[in-house]
């Protein structure tokens, strides 16, 4: 050995010993089942009181801890995080009675002062002066919680966002189920009216926009057989609330209906977009509005599915009531004073019935929402497909939306991916723009995926769908659009079937809408007989079709 190297002995022993207490020291506040390490779980900056009174941090302890050697830093000062024995979630204050008020967590009081900056800071958790986990975050927005998301997330690996103040966030929970019930619209417009009739103690009943003569009509005669009724609408929907809409939430007020709507001062959600009922222990989860271009089948082509399951009502029925009785939800009659609304004109159109409504086996089902955690199911659901990916939805801007990244990823594994996008005007020039970049995909990068956007063809107006389909097996039909506003500023809801004759049903309403986006060849056979042949790009198939 040389003398560099042996002279290095000692220094290298050293700091190799130094190295091991450290593991030592941070392993020893881990548990025996392996749960982790505390950890930072959520910042509050910027609390919008006045001295921005109430900011604290959230730390998860997975276990009972003695609080003694912890602490909590910043960029400018280090406190300890007291006396006594912490477990679970614990929200640590400077001014413990101020975060008591914002926070949703016990409140534990610091040994200190800290103050986090509304401009950007680096918090940092310390157990006898060893750092075990660490956050950084921007400008704090007004009223606005720095969360991490995702169960089990471990430093380094984590994702953050801003969350507004009182939004929920709840994970996504999975239940056995024997069956489903399946449907589409326009074809089955009497699916939504059988689950709102069938009510027998209560009928909680959520919309973006409610102007549907069906709907009302069935609210207004559960409320008068005794059916304890809530209904829950969103107060700024893009365009305005139409008078139609004040009419009927009128109607349902004076009746005796509690009417809410999500309004005020610091909305948690940018708008509430979800479209679903819990009719005692059956819930139905729609990509439709309750109006009559929607669930009347007036319209446009949705999705739709039903489950009868305790355990699945529950979970939505604690999402309705998070949403409804919040700081910024207020009761209908108190809301329009003074509103002015907008004039309409209804859809009234009919199509024919393709698709019935059937009851299939299902495995199971998830309970999805958003901003809490659809992006991450739906992230999840996409990065497991094996064979094929079925989109199909309004529109699809951003080609670099997580969404649309995580199934050219499934595509370059070889999963074929497929997309059905609208072609009503205020979309069709996005749409047909995506098409390109998806044909660019093809034809230059080799990759199995397609898209079309559809044309009607007298089978409905619209598409309004918000569907994805995995491996033909497993479905999500929610009212989550594909862009960022949608799934992590709004709250949105859906249900995700595990089922291969599910998959098969929503399938074949996808190849039927494919095919309706067909183009034409006319072909003539004389004394006035003309056919059309329709040449389908299906991926991994071609098909001729003839209509008489």
């Amino acid at each position: 050995m040389s003398r560099w190297s042996s002279s290095l002995v000692p220094v290298t022993v050293f700091a190799f010993v130094l190295v091991a207490i450290a593991i030592v020291a941070v392993g020893s506040i881990g548990t025996a089942s392996g749960s982790g390490a505390p950890q930072i779980v959520e910042v509050y900056p910027n609390t919008a009181a006045e001295g921005n009174a109430g900011e604290h941090v959230v730390v998860s302890f997975p276990e009972p801890t003695d609080l003694n050697g912890w602490e909590l830093a910043d960029d400018r000062s280090t406190v300890p995080l007291g006396n006594g024995t912490a477990e679970g979630r614990v929200a640590f204050s400077t001014h413990p009675g101020y975060a008591a008020v914002f926070a949703e967590d016990p409140v534990h009081g610091l040994d200190g002062f800290i103050a986090l900056s509304q401009e950007g800071d680096h918090i940092r958790l310390l157990y006898e002066g060893v750092v075990v986990d660490e956050v950084r975050y921007d400008r704090a927005p007004r009223a606005q919680r720095w969360v991490r998301l995702g169960p089990d997330s471990g430093p380094g690996h984590e994702e953050w966002r801003w969350i507004p103040e009182r939004a929920t966030g709840f994970e996504a929970e999975s239940y056995e189920v024997e069956e489903a019930t399946v449907f589409v619209l326009p074809d089955a417009p009497e699916l939504p009216t059988e689950v709102l009739s069938s009510a027998e103690d209560r009928l909680l009943f959520a919309g973006y926009t409610v102007s549907s003569e069906r709907a009302v009509g069935e609210l207004l005669a559960a409320h008068d057989r005794g059916v304890e009724v809530v209904v829950l609408v969103d107060g700024t929907p893009v365009g305005g609330q139409t008078e139609h809409e004040a009419e009927a939430l009128d109607r349902l007020a004076d009746a005796g209906v509690e009417v809410r709507v999500f309004d005020g001062d610091r909305q948690r959600y940018r708008f509430h977009h979800a479209k679903y009922a819990v009719s005692d222990d059956r819930v139905l989860v729609l990509t439709e509005n309750w109006k009559p271009s929607g669930t009347e089948g007036r319209s446009s082509r949705g999705w739709g599915v039903s489950v009868t399951d305790d355990a699945v009502a529950e979970d939505v029925v604690r999402v309705f009531e998070a949403d409804s009785y919040g700081h910024d939800t207020v009761v209908w009659n108190e809301y329009r004073e003074d509103r002015e609304f907008v004039g309409s004109e209804p859809a009234n159109a009919t199509y024919p019935a393709e698709f019935r409504a059937k009851t299939l086996p299902a495995d199971s089902v998830r309970v999805v929402a958003a901003p809490d955690n659809a992006e991450g199911e739906t992230i999840a659901m996409l990065a497991g497909a094996e064979e094929s990916i079925r989109v199909q939805q309004v529109s699809v801007g951003d080609t670099d939306h997580p969404f649309v990244e995580e199934t050219m990823v499934a595509a370059e594994r070889g999963v074929e991916v497929e997309y059905v996008l609208d072609g009503s005007w205020y979309v069709a020039s996005e749409n047909r723009e995506f098409v390109r970049y998806v044909e660019e995909r093809r034809t230059e990068d080799g990759l199995p995926v397609d898209a079309r956007v559809v044309e009607p063809r007298s089978r409905f107006e619209k598409v309004h769908t918000k569907g994805v389909i995995v491996d033909d097996r497993r479905v999500l039909v929610s009212s989550v659009n594909w862009n960022n506003n949608s799934v992590r500023n709004n709250r949105e809801l859906g249900l995700l079937v595990e089922s291969e004759e599910v998959g098969g049903f929503y399938a074949s309403v996808f190849r039927s809408d494919w095919y309706g986006g067909r183009w034409q060849l006319p072909v003539e056979f004389g004394a006035g007989v003309a056919i059309s042949v329709g040449l389908a790009g299906w991926i991994g198939k071609r098909a001729i079709r003839f209509e008489g």
